[in-house]
């Protein structure tokens, strides 16, 4: 994957001057920054290296595409983007193998992407993997059950501890609760039994 590096005393400064060399917007790319020694009374320099997007969904789709080929499996994806995160959708001639048990498949090709990504090239990239809408099916209910047991909580005035969940899972219950009037959520327990209570205000 293509990089595009570039050394300077500011870390803006020098981002500023790749975007317009280089005829990009800063939505549109990631970068990373190091400190350097520079030359006899240059002081320290920033280096700069910038990626774009595209190239890293590219890279990511590469990566895949081998891993799963050696399953014997057919893989197109669909990109698309959300608050930040870039969430890739991937269509099968076999689904159930690429979603895995309770979606542990996905997860642990998401793990490899990250964890590729970081070894290669340095980079921290928020990116979520869905095997059509399996996730987005997944994360519906466990809003409805969140909503479901939040009620609860405010009619008893009593806790309730909900199933152990991943920090993904348990990132969503906080959020859809964060503002649900009467109720409190904490996430409590050491991984992997790691679960949210939802508690009256």
């Amino acid at each position: 994957m293509e990089k595009i590096t570039k050394e300077g005393k500011e870390l803006e400064t020098v981002l500023e001057e790749i975007l317009i060399e280089n005829n990009l917007e800063r939505q549109n790319v990631i970068y990373t920054s190091s400190s350097k020694k520079g030359k006899l009374f240059q002081g320290n320099l920033i280096e700069v290296n910038v990626f774009s997007k595209e190239a890293i969904h590219e890279e990511i789709k590469d990566y895949l595409t081998n891993i799963l080929t050696s399953w014997g499996l057919s893989v197109q994806f669909e990109i698309s983007y959300k608050d930040d995160i870039t969430t890739i959708k991937m269509y099968s001639d076999n689904n159930p193998i690429l979603i895995g048990k309770n979606g542990q498949t996905i997860r642990a090709l998401e793990i490899l992407v990250k964890q590729m990504l970081q070894v290669k090239y340095n980079i921290f990239y928020r990116v979520s993997l869905d095997v059509e809408n399996y996730k987005a099916r997944k994360d519906k209910n466990l809003e409805r059950m969140a909503y479901k047991m939040a009620k609860e909580v405010v009619r008893t005035k009593m806790p309730i501890e909900l199933l152990n969940m991943s920090s993904y899972e348990r990132r969503i219950v906080h959020n859809i609760l964060a503002d649900f009037k009467g109720v409190k959520t904490e996430s409590e327990g050491e991984e992997p039994n790691r679960h949210v209570v939802i508690k009256p205000e």
